[in-house]
């Protein structure tokens, strides 16, 4: 009976994450994050649109990452009438998806498109995103149809994040 009880628990506790009936703010539970295995990420990863993308790769425990969210942010809030989509990739822990990356989020009003990859080996992922990523984060991946750049590196500012999103922009437009 104990087990029984465990199962009908964590399957209600799931159920209300993926139903999105949880109680949370209006700005987010539109956009509570999915989560993914990398060959569900991978499609996200190139483009044949005229679209820029820029993925960021980043966690809730990585305090350069935490940083430069909000330049993410504002550059998905700047942009928001331009072909421009910002996706932000958690590497948090799975088992942490209640506990620490929602209520982040929640807390942080973060209102960009968020997966939580769920994935055992980063070895086996890494290389597929760029063959030069030694795995640190925040990382940055910029593409559109024609370019592509990647960027292992938080940005010291707004700035220079816009900086380097301009090219493709200017090249799209």
């Amino acid at each position: 009976m104990k087990g029984l009880f465990s199962i009908i628990f964590f399957l209600s506790i799931n159920y209300k994450v993926f139903s999105k009936d949880i109680d949370c703010p209006f700005f987010i539970k539109d956009s509570l994050p999915k989560i993914l295995t990398f060959e569900q990420l991978k499609p996200l990863l190139s483009t044949k649109s005229d679209s820029v993308f820029v993925i960021n790769f980043w966690a809730t425990w990585c305090a350069p990452c935490v940083a430069e969210l909000p330049y993410f942010e504002k550059l998905s809030t700047e942009f928001s009438d331009k072909k421009v989509k910002i996706i932000l990739v958690s590497l948090d822990f799975k088992s942490q998806f209640q506990s620490k990356l929602l209520p982040f989020i929640q807390k942080n009003r973060i209102k960009s498109e968020i997966y939580l990859l769920s994935e055992k080996d980063p070895n086996v992922w890494i290389p597929k995103v760029n063959e030069q990523w030694s795995g640190s984060i925040p990382a940055t991946l910029i593409f559109d149809k024609k370019n592509r750049q990647f960027y292992e590196q938080s940005f010291d500012s707004y700035k220079d994040l816009k900086k380097i999103i301009k090219p493709f922009l200017d090249s799209n437009y």
